[in-house]
């Protein structure tokens, strides 16, 4: 069986390569596809060139930033093709929206990120002694994810394998609500979700759960890996071994939720692209998303007033939530106006938009300090702040490889997945499947960084 060549470039290949090589499909996650949607936007003398979303670096955002900074912004819309040919002609953005939970090891193996270490160090605004321990995901050491250089910060987070769960449906069910401070089995969370699934005409209704609410089915499954105890990558992170103990129980899990069709999955998406409609609409009675998707629920004061937060559901006896996304900026290490980058960071990670957003309930903030701003004035709120603040003690880092993206690891899984979920073959020889793929993806990726 062949594979996508989404394998990832090395150091020298990675800065030399054009627009058009395969690292750009896979670059950065859930990113749009044109190149050509640059933003200008009037303000001082210099310009700070931004890459991110319009939708979160929107004009209101822009103009605080330029007023706020005395600065000039171009945005321009994240895209992996236009990132890589901005870093190949070492001209790149001088900030870059990415998720550190999964794109940090890469990039930094690539040498391509700043080391923000000394800026921290000088800082009175972003202090190392008020980050949240989530910000880890934006070292690495080489080896290792969690120590070693700073390379960005997130602008808040969420463990996103907690999961929202609407009571009407529960109560219509006649099944008791989840705890809001023991975390159910796997195995259990799968059984509410064959229970709570309603069907018409040969066709899913309203899913029961979805548990691949960040569109990945690799990163659920390393969570579930390591609450079993065990670990999807190597020590060295150069393989994957889908064949162990561990990792075959998250396989098979995933593949008896895919086949009993309760969910969202890679034979049957959700053709709302997210669970927000789908929730909102009353037909998804759980949303494996993390705290983040709170914001949604609790503008609609209906909706707010059957919906509840509960744990991250474990699939063995060592307990972990982790993040799997951890959206935020990184510097680029060629980038011009790196010390104007700083300031951006400051303002926004530490300034007036950082205490919005912790007051937004969109998210956990980074800062430890700006925690009691998260909104607790109604029941709805209180219920999920405080099942958040138990959550917080069982927080761990993933560490993801350097040698490639989870979004190439994730195509080897579009590939080979569906076919085999329709077919019924056997998990151990998916397994294999997926080790054979995956691993010849880390080794090229390895290959190159030599």
């Amino acid at each position: 069986m062949s594979f996508p060549d989404t394998a990832p470039f090395g150091r020298r290949r990675f800065l030399a390569a054009s627009a058009g090589a395969a690292l750009a499909a896979t670059a950065l996650p859930g990113c749009a596809a044109s190149v050509d949607d640059d933003t200008n936007s009037g303000g001082g003398d210099k310009t700070l060139t931004i890459l991110s979303g319009q939708n979160e670096m929107d004009a209101k955002t822009i103009k605080a930033a330029e007023a706020a900074l005395g600065v000039k912004v171009r945005l321009i819309e994240s895209d992996p093709t236009k990132l890589n040919a901005m870093l190949a002609a070492k001209n790149p953005p001088d900030l870059v929206r990415a998720q550190g939970a999964t794109e940090t090891p890469f990039y930094a193996a690539r040498g391509v990120m700043a080391d923000l270490d000394p800026y921290f160090a000088k800082s009175e605004v972003l202090k190392v002694s008020d980050l949240d321990p989530v910000n880890d995901v934006w070292r690495f050491d080489g080896e290792k994810q969690g120590t070693g250089p700073r390379y960005g910060m997130t602008k808040d987070y969420s463990q996103d394998s907690m999961f929202w769960y609407r009571t009407d449906m529960f109560e219509a069910a006649k099944l008791d609500l989840p705890s809001d401070t023991d975390p159910l089995s796997c195995d259990e969370w799968l059984d509410l979700g064959k229970r709570l699934v309603k069907r018409r005409l040969g066709k899913v209704k309203v899913y029961g759960l979805n548990i691949q609410a960040l569109g990945s089915v690799f990163l659920p499954m390393m969570g579930m890996t390591a609450s079993a105890g065990g670990r999807v990558f190597a020590e060295d992170l150069a393989s994957v071994d889908f064949s162990s103990p561990e990792a075959l129980k998250a396989l098979q899990w995933y593949m008896e939720y895919a086949r009993a069709d309760i969910g969202p999955n890679v034979v049957n998406p959700n053709p709302d692209g997210w669970d927000w409609p789908t929730y909102q609409a009353g037909r998804m009675a759980m949303a494996g998303d993390g705290y983040w998707f709170g914001g949604s629920i609790g503008a609609e004061a209906k909706v707010a007033a059957v919906s509840r937060f509960a744990p991250a559901p474990q699939l063995g006896s060592t307990r972990v939530s982790p993040c799997f996304s951890a959206s935020g900026y990184w510097i680029p290490k060629d980038a011009k106006n790196k010390d104007l980058a700083w300031k951006f960071f400051e303002w926004y990670f530490g300034g007036q938009p950082a205490t919005d957003r912790a007051s937004s309930g969109w998210g956990i903030p980074t800062l430890k300090s700006l925690r009691p701003k998260m909104p607790q004035s109604t029941a709805f709120q209180k219920q999920a702040f405080q099942v958040q603040e138990q959550e917080l003690a069982h927080f761990s880092v993933l560490t993801c490889s350097p040698y490639a993206l989870t979004t190439s690891l994730d195509a080897v899984i579009n590939k080979v997945l569906p076919g085999a979920i329709k077919s019924g073959t056997s998990a151990g020889k998916v397994a294999d499947q997926l080790n054979s793929g995956m691993n010849e993806l880390l080794a090229k990726g390895k290959a190159a960084l030599q």
